[in-house]
Formats: structure tokens, C-alpha cells, sequence
């Protein structure tokens, strides 16, 4: 498995009681493997992953891999425990997943040698191959290179979909990453409004929330930069500022949201207490989609 290209990460509808909305998911589902997306990733940060009980993770798995054909599917094994991310890495093996997204999903603050241990044995136990998900943000633990390197060589962990980078620290980072895994080691990296540079300088995938709703805006900067027209990737990016700064003002998360609502593709709510945007927020959203024509 080698993750390249595209990855589109939806929001996974639910109602108030964290039961998923499959309906609502398979059209969203649909709408990525229309725009022949290169994978699905399903149940990541945007698709509220931690919320959801082990049932609910597997009945949208399962709904999701039924919609996308053979779009290869994603999704997030992270869990408090190594014993519970274990558990839903072997169940999405058994279903079909193509690969899982492992988050250093922590309470109490992790050391390098408990995140190498945790990632060795779902590794190992699931066989299911593994993308390392380092996401600061949400977990406060950061992967340095070194440890990196030291997780590319176990058997199964495949890829890392690294934050995104300021464009002028983007290329060394990837230097970075390049100089201690093997041939092969899929480099990746999320942050819309970002990955752009992360493409041009030679990355291997873009993780995107964006694409997760509006597959076509991803879909269109991938081409141009696999076609080495750099100036053509930029511009459609920028493009993309006023959304972009909406996504940092507000968070992805909460923005995917509200542009599904106002498109009538669903009607849900972040699970609380993660609270929808108010009225103001959304018309400003309403505003923005609308001028820059996504649907």
C-alpha cells in the first residue's frame, strides 16, 4: 500500500446520540469517488473520529467502503488505549480498509519510546498497514524526524501525514523526512491552505479537508503541480484565500460543517461540545462559497 495523491477526508454526519448517518455519508462518499479522488479518508480529525464508539466507527466503515467502489479508503484507528486502537485496526482489516491513520492519541503526555511501542504493536497485531498521523495540534505530541525514521522501518507503517508547513520551511522539512526513511515511505502532509508549496517542493500525498466536500478544488491543484505547472497550482490556490482564512479563523471542522448544511448535502452538527457556527459565521461562509462557485 503506498498512499499518493489526493486523500479527500469527509465529515462524518451523526446525530445528537453519535449515531452516524449513513445516507448522509454515502452521498458525501459519492461525491468523492465521482471526482476519482486517489483515496478516502474516512473517520480522520475532520470526521470527528474520537466521538464515535467502536459500533458507530464500523457501521460507517462499512457504509463507506459499500459507496466508494474502488476508491482505496483510509480511516482512523487512533484510541486512547493501545489494546482499543488495536481493536479497530483489526476491524477495519477485516472490512476492507486499504490502510489506517494512527494518531498518538494521548491523556497523559507520551514519550518517543511509548509512541514507538503503541505503533509497533497495532502494527504488528492488526496487519494492517498504517499511516503515522502526527497532528500537534489535537494530540500535543509532536513526531521529530528521528522518530520517524525509527517508525518507518517497522513492517506494516507505511506513510505520515505530517502538519503543514510554512512555505519556506516546507522543502527542508521534507529534506528532513526524505534523509531517514526508506524508499518508498509515503510523505504527506494536511493543512489546506499549505500543502500547495508541500506539492511543488515533492511530496507524495495532500491530506485534505477541503477535497473532503469539494473534491475538484484538490483534484485541480493536483494536476497542475503533476503537470509542473507551478504557476497554475499557486493560482488556483490562491484562489482558495478567502476560504482559507475562514478554515483558520474558525477551524476546518467547523467550516465543513456549515458548507454541507448551506449545500443541503446533510444536516448535522459538530458532536458536542463542539457547538455549530453561529448565524454571522455562516453567512460570511454562505458568501465565500457562493463567490468562489464550490458545489
Amino acid at each position: 500500500m503506498r498512499l499518493t495523491g489526493l486523500s479527500a477526508f469527509p465529515i462524518t454526519p451523526s446525530g445528537a446520540d453519535g449515531r452516524v448517518d449513513l445516507p448522509a455519508l454515502r452521498r458525501l462518499v459519492a461525491r468523492l469517488r465521482e471526482a476519482e479522488v486517489d483515496s478516502i479518508g474516512l473517520l480522520g480529525s475532520t470526521g470527528s473520529y474520537p466521538y464515535l464508539t467502536r459500533d458507530e466507527r464500523r457501521r460507517a466503515l462499512d457504509a463507506a467502503l459499500d459507496e466508494a467502489g474502488r476508491v482505496p479508503i483510509v480511516v482512523g484507528v487512533g484510541a486512547l488505549r493501545t489494546d482499543e486502537a488495536l481493536r479497530l485496526a483489526q476491524d477495519a482489516r477485516a472490512a476492507g480498509a486499504a490502510a489506517g491513520l494512527l494518531a498518538a492519541v494521548s491523556y497523559t503526555p507520551l514519550t518517543d519510546d511509548e509512541v514507538f511501542a503503541h505503533f509497533s504493536e497495532v502494527a504488528r497485531e492488526s496487519g494492517l498497514p498504517l499511516c503515522i498521523y502526527d497532528n500537534p495540534a489535537t494530540t500535543h505530541f509532536r513526531f521529530s524526524p528521528d522518530l520517524v525514521g525509527r517508525l518507518s522501518r517497522v513492517p506494516g507503517i507505511v506513510a505520515v501525514k505530517s502538519p503543514g508547513q510554512e512555505s519556506q520551511a516546507v522543502a527542508g522539512h521534507l529534506a528532513d523526512l526524505r534523509a531517514v526513511v526508506p524508499e518508498g515511505f509515503s510523505l504527506g502532509y494536511s493543512g489546506d491552505w499549505t500543502v500547495t508549496e508541500a506539492l511543488i517542493a515533492g511530496a507524495d500525498a495532500w491530506y485534505s479537508v477541503v477535497a473532503g466536500l469539494f473534491p475538484q478544488v484538490g483534484v485541480a491543484i493536483l494536476r497542475a503541480v503533476r503537470a509542473g505547472d507551478a504557476d497554475e497550482a499557486r493560482r488556483l490556490d490562491a484562489r482558495l484565500d478567502p476560504l482559507w482564512a475562514l478554515f483558520r479563523e474558525h477551524s476546518s471542522l467547523r467550516v465543513m460543517y456549515a458548507c454541507a448544511n448551506l449545500l443541503d448535502l446533510c444536516h448535522a452538527a459538530p458532536p458536542r461540545p463542539i457547538l455549530p457556527l453561529g448565524e454571522a459565521a455562516t453567512r460570511r461562509i454562505a458568501e465565500v462559497i457562493r463567490a468562489l462557485d464550490l458545489r
